[in-house]
């Protein structure tokens, strides 16, 4: 992923924990079925997650990488790195978030 959402600020505490109640977390097959063959919007740039296990994300050009279900995780590589980043994954029915190590936070709303 490339994106991180933070929240930060006050008087934005309510309405975020308003939000926060609507999102559910999701186990390992919750997560293939999320995403397999889905687009995720992000605003600018847009993700989509093949059946292959291969993920192209668009940010003004074309990065192609690998993604797969590890436990309850999504988890990425983008080469050249070998290295794969996982995150757990959250849906409110319309949108996908991905929650990183320390509360780090990316939202994707499904094109498709």
């Amino acid at each position: 992923m490339r994106g991180l959402v933070f929240v930060v600020g006050l008087g934005l505490g309510a309405a975020v924990a308003a939000e926060e109640a609507v999102w559910q977390m999701l186990t390992g097959a919750e997560i293939t079925a999320a995403l397999t063959g889905r687009t995720l919007d992000y605003g600018a740039q847009w993700q989509d997650f093949r059946a292959s296990g291969r993920t192209l994300y668009f940010s003004g050009r074309d990065t192609w990488g690998y993604w797969a279900v590890r436990g309850d995780q999504y988890c990425s590589m983008w080469p050249p790195s070998d290295l794969w980043a996982c995150y757990g994954l959250q849906t409110d029915g319309e949108r996908v978030r991905f929650v990183g190590g320390g509360g780090a936070l990316t939202v994707g709303e499904y094109k498709n």
